[in-house]
């Protein structure tokens, strides 16, 4: 049996997007105490019993290599037409996505889905909406040669680095030199450093009681025992299960104009099971990356809720219920990239 079985078994209603579901996850949810009550003393312990877990450490890897990946994110010469950087669709000063439904590409060229967040992509146990790359190295190769995004080539990029003195100093350091892999390790390992430590709710996490407001601490209960939790747990709130978007109600025939792009993981599998199933996203920074879910089609973080309570729990969510979850889901943004950080 399949993952995706598995969890659609035992779970029987579960959501994508924000991830609302039937059954809460979290441990005698109508009993646990509330988390003000805890004592600070025993408050670090309880951080254990927890679905969410803090963002790790940054990871030890070479200096020279992620500040070559840094210099490799912000250059537009790896595209077909010279303008368009990985930070245009992914940038670390908006959350790491961008405003816009779909990224315009090459030539003004409108893709086909919204651009997920680069922040603790590294955490995601597969890439892309769809799944389609397990790593961030084969991820990388996406967007530089798909037609709606970079519209470039490997021979190209590689030409176009290795005519730059400065780039063949740098990939010198890496065996091979200026080289597709060398390329993809060197942004990857960039990526890996895009962790957004230190976030109102890790500190709470880590004990510091005074890290959230009653209202955010309100929220974290609502959205475990609405059962959110069910979809969005662990170190990154989400990004290590697929799941189905549209369980009581049939989002895509509501939204109509059903294109490809919407048939998510049956793009890769032709699995009909796949069909309108995608990886749950990461809820860490997604006050910062409005709009929402793969088509861009909620604008804000409110609609985006009530959307998921509909389609995934088919009811409708109180407005205080709503903006207690926002309160919580505020409180998971961390520290970002600094400004200037493009070498």
């Amino acid at each position: 049996m399949t993952t995706l079985a598995r969890v659609q078994r035992a779970a029987a209603a579960l959501a994508v997007g924000l991830g609302f579901t039937l059954a809460a996850c979290s441990e005698n949810p109508t009993t646990a105490p509330h988390p003000a009550s805890r004592p600070r003393a025993v408050a670090a312990q309880a951080t254990s019993r927890e679905p969410i877990e803090p963002l790790p450490e940054v990871p030890a890897l070479d200096r020279n290599v992620v500040a070559l990946g840094r210099r490799l994110f912000h250059d537009p010469r790896l595209s077909g037409d010279g303008k368009v950087a990985c930070s245009s669709c992914h940038d670390l000063a908006r959350g790491g996505s961008n405003p816009r439904a779909r990224s315009l590409g090459v030539n003004g060229i409108q893709g086909l889905v919204n651009a997920p967040s680069v922040y603790n992509a590294s955490l995601n146990f597969v890439q892309f909406w769809d799944g389609r790359a397990a790593t961030l190295e084969e991820q990388i190769g996406g967007p530089i040669t798909n037609a709606f995004e970079m519209g470039s080539s490997w021979q190209k990029v590689l030409a176009a680095l290795g005519a730059e003195p400065s780039y063949v100093a740098d990939f010198a350091a890496l065996a091979g030199g200026v080289t597709e892999a060398n390329v993809r390790r060197a942004i990857a390992d960039f990526e890996r450093t895009l962790l957004t430590r230190g976030s109102p709710f890790d500190r709470f996490l880590a004990g510091d009681d005074q890290a959230l407001n009653a209202e955010a601490r309100a929220g974290y209960e609502v959205f475990k025992s609405v059962g959110c939790i069910a979809c969005h747990q662990g170190r990154n709130v989400g990004g290590n299960m697929f799941q189905r978007f549209g369980v009581l109600g049939d989002y895509f025939k509501d939204r109509g104009h059903v294109s490809d792009a919407d048939y998510g993981r049956y793009n890769v599998t032709h699995h009909e099971a796949d069909r309108y199933v995608f990886r749950v996203p990461s809820l860490r920074n997604v006050a910062l990356t409005a709009p929402y879910f793969h088509d861009g089609s909620a604008a804000t973080l409110p609609e985006a809720v009530q959307v998921m309570a509909r389609y995934q729990l088919g009811r409708k969510l109180g407005a205080e219920q709503v903006r207690q979850i926002i309160a919580f889901l505020g409180s998971l943004a961390g520290e970002q990239a600094p400004a200037g950080a493009k070498l």
